[in-house]
Protein backbone atom coordinates (compact mmCIF):
# COMPACT_ATOMS: atom_id res chain seq x y z
CA UNK A 1 0.00 0.00 0.00
CA UNK A 2 1.29 3.56 -1.03
CA UNK A 3 1.05 6.61 0.84
CA UNK A 4 -2.15 7.76 -0.23
CA UNK A 5 -4.88 6.32 1.70
CA UNK A 6 -8.29 5.49 0.47
CA UNK A 7 -9.77 8.92 2.10
CA UNK A 8 -6.99 10.74 0.63
CA UNK A 9 -7.98 9.14 -2.72
CA UNK A 10 -11.66 10.16 -1.92
CA UNK A 11 -11.15 13.67 -1.07
CA UNK A 12 -9.11 14.23 -4.17
CA UNK A 13 -11.11 12.51 -7.11
CA UNK A 14 -14.44 14.16 -5.17
CA UNK A 15 -12.84 17.56 -5.13
CA UNK A 16 -10.46 17.83 -8.15
CA UNK A 17 -9.35 21.28 -7.06
CA UNK A 18 -5.66 21.38 -5.35
CA UNK A 19 -4.17 24.30 -4.26
CA UNK A 20 -0.43 23.39 -5.51
CA UNK A 21 2.43 25.61 -3.68
CA UNK A 22 5.93 26.07 -5.56
CA UNK A 23 8.54 28.53 -5.10
CA UNK A 24 9.89 30.75 -7.16
CA UNK A 25 13.76 31.77 -8.07
CA UNK A 26 13.73 34.72 -5.62
CA UNK A 27 12.23 33.18 -2.89
CA UNK A 28 8.53 34.25 -3.18
CA UNK A 29 5.86 31.55 -2.95
CA UNK A 30 3.41 30.76 -5.86
CA UNK A 31 0.11 29.62 -5.01
CA UNK A 32 -2.30 28.14 -8.15
CA UNK A 33 -5.35 26.45 -7.98
CA UNK A 34 -5.64 23.57 -10.08
CA UNK A 35 -9.05 22.22 -11.23
CA UNK A 36 -7.34 19.07 -13.15
CA UNK A 37 -5.58 17.22 -9.78
CA UNK A 38 -6.24 13.78 -9.55
CA UNK A 39 -4.75 10.55 -8.45
CA UNK A 40 -2.10 8.88 -10.39
CA UNK A 41 -1.75 6.06 -8.48
CA UNK A 42 -0.78 5.06 -4.44
CA UNK A 43 1.86 7.47 -4.41
CA UNK A 44 1.19 9.96 -6.64
CA UNK A 45 -1.25 12.95 -7.72
CA UNK A 46 -1.20 14.85 -11.08
CA UNK A 47 -2.30 17.81 -12.63
CA UNK A 48 -2.91 19.24 -15.97
CA UNK A 49 -0.76 22.22 -16.93
CA UNK A 50 -3.02 23.83 -18.95
CA UNK A 51 -2.16 27.52 -18.12
CA UNK A 52 0.46 27.07 -15.13
CA UNK A 53 3.53 28.87 -16.71
CA UNK A 54 4.77 29.69 -13.13
CA UNK A 55 3.83 26.66 -11.74
CA UNK A 56 5.88 24.70 -13.96
CA UNK A 57 8.82 27.53 -14.58
CA UNK A 58 9.06 26.17 -10.35
CA UNK A 59 9.27 23.02 -10.99
CA UNK A 60 11.55 22.67 -13.78
CA UNK A 61 14.29 25.04 -11.11
CA UNK A 62 13.76 22.30 -8.69
CA UNK A 63 11.26 23.68 -6.33
CA UNK A 64 9.12 20.96 -3.98
CA UNK A 65 5.72 21.37 -4.37
CA UNK A 66 2.64 21.31 -1.97
CA UNK A 67 -0.78 20.49 -2.99
CA UNK A 68 -3.84 21.36 -0.29
CA UNK A 69 -7.17 19.57 -1.52
CA UNK A 70 -10.10 20.46 1.15
CA UNK A 71 -13.78 20.07 1.27
CA UNK A 72 -14.80 23.81 1.44
CA UNK A 73 -17.86 22.48 3.35
CA UNK A 74 -16.75 20.38 5.75
CA UNK A 75 -13.63 22.35 6.14
CA UNK A 76 -11.19 18.85 6.36
CA UNK A 77 -8.87 17.85 3.92
CA UNK A 78 -5.36 16.90 3.28
CA UNK A 79 -1.87 18.21 2.33
CA UNK A 80 0.46 16.65 0.18
CA UNK A 81 4.24 17.77 -0.57
CA UNK A 82 6.55 15.94 -2.74
CA UNK A 83 8.44 16.37 -5.97
CA UNK A 84 7.04 16.89 -9.28
CA UNK A 85 8.28 15.92 -12.68
CA UNK A 86 6.85 17.56 -15.95
CA UNK A 87 5.61 15.23 -18.56
CA UNK A 88 5.62 16.71 -22.27
CA UNK A 89 3.35 16.55 -25.13
CA UNK A 90 3.79 12.89 -26.81
CA UNK A 91 5.41 11.23 -23.99
CA UNK A 92 3.50 8.49 -22.70
CA UNK A 93 2.96 9.88 -19.05
CA UNK A 94 1.40 12.57 -21.14
CA UNK A 95 -0.87 10.83 -23.16
CA UNK A 96 -1.87 8.37 -19.72
CA UNK A 97 -2.60 11.57 -18.07
CA UNK A 98 -4.58 12.86 -21.01
CA UNK A 99 -6.45 10.05 -21.36
CA UNK A 100 -7.49 9.54 -17.43
CA UNK A 101 -8.94 13.16 -17.72
CA UNK A 102 -11.17 12.40 -21.04
CA UNK A 103 -12.24 8.94 -18.89
CA UNK A 104 -13.13 11.48 -16.04
CA UNK A 105 -14.92 14.04 -18.88
CA UNK A 106 -12.94 16.77 -19.03
CA UNK A 107 -13.18 19.33 -22.04
CA UNK A 108 -9.74 20.51 -21.35
CA UNK A 109 -7.37 18.33 -22.88
CA UNK A 110 -6.77 20.48 -26.03
CA UNK A 111 -5.65 22.54 -24.07
CA UNK A 112 -3.09 20.55 -21.93
CA UNK A 113 0.60 21.71 -22.64
CA UNK A 114 1.95 19.34 -20.27
CA UNK A 115 0.99 16.32 -17.26
CA UNK A 116 2.45 17.30 -13.84
CA UNK A 117 2.92 14.11 -11.73
CA UNK A 118 3.80 14.87 -8.01
CA UNK A 119 5.82 11.89 -5.92
CA UNK A 120 3.84 12.46 -2.54
CA UNK A 121 6.94 12.07 0.19
CA UNK A 122 3.88 13.23 3.06
CA UNK A 123 0.56 13.48 3.24
CA UNK A 124 -1.45 14.96 6.79
CA UNK A 125 -4.62 15.95 7.22
CA UNK A 126 -5.82 19.87 7.26
CA UNK A 127 -8.56 19.83 9.39
CA UNK A 128 -10.27 23.31 10.80
CA UNK A 129 -9.70 24.72 13.87
CA UNK A 130 -13.42 25.40 14.33
CA UNK A 131 -13.56 21.07 15.35
CA UNK A 132 -10.53 21.64 18.28
CA UNK A 133 -13.30 22.24 20.93
CA UNK A 134 -14.88 19.38 20.36
CA UNK A 135 -18.35 21.28 20.30
CA UNK A 136 -18.54 21.25 16.24
CA UNK A 137 -19.34 17.99 14.17
CA UNK A 138 -18.98 17.18 10.48
CA UNK A 139 -22.89 17.85 10.30
CA UNK A 140 -22.53 20.96 11.63
CA UNK A 141 -19.81 22.48 9.87
CA UNK A 142 -21.19 20.76 6.87
CA UNK A 143 -24.90 22.27 7.51
CA UNK A 144 -23.41 25.75 8.39
CA UNK A 145 -21.74 25.96 4.86
CA UNK A 146 -24.47 24.81 2.99
CA UNK A 147 -26.25 27.76 4.39
CA UNK A 148 -23.54 30.28 3.44
CA UNK A 149 -22.84 29.10 0.28
CA UNK A 150 -26.71 28.71 -0.85
CA UNK A 151 -26.80 32.34 0.73
CA UNK A 152 -23.83 33.91 -1.30
CA UNK A 153 -25.63 32.03 -4.53
CA UNK A 154 -28.61 34.30 -4.19
CA UNK A 155 -26.92 37.60 -3.47
CA UNK A 156 -25.33 36.68 -6.42
CA UNK A 157 -27.18 34.70 -9.28
CA UNK A 158 -25.21 33.82 -12.18
CA UNK A 159 -26.47 35.45 -15.67
CA UNK A 160 -27.13 32.58 -18.09
CA UNK A 161 -25.46 33.88 -21.49
CA UNK A 162 -28.80 34.30 -24.26
CA UNK A 163 -29.00 30.57 -26.04
CA UNK A 164 -25.88 29.99 -28.32
CA UNK A 165 -23.50 32.18 -27.02
CA UNK A 166 -20.29 31.58 -24.46
CA UNK A 167 -19.97 33.49 -21.71
CA UNK A 168 -16.01 35.29 -22.54
CA UNK A 169 -13.37 34.10 -20.22
CA UNK A 170 -11.95 36.66 -17.50
CA UNK A 171 -8.64 38.52 -18.52
CA UNK A 172 -5.85 36.08 -17.25
CA UNK A 173 -4.26 37.92 -14.67
CA UNK A 174 -1.24 34.80 -14.15
CA UNK A 175 1.08 35.08 -16.86
CA UNK A 176 4.97 35.55 -16.94
CA UNK A 177 5.56 39.24 -18.00
CA UNK A 178 8.13 38.98 -21.27
CA UNK A 179 11.79 39.10 -20.19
Amino acid sequence: MGILTDDMKRLVEEQRLGFCATVCADGSPNLSPKGSTRVWDDDHLFFADICSPQTTANVRAGSLVEVNVVDPFVRKGYRFKGRAVIHEPRSAAFCEGIERMRADGSTLTGRVQAIVVIEVHHAAPLISPAYDDGQMTEADMLNTHRARFAQLHQRRPYKQPPPGQREPPPPRQDRIPPA
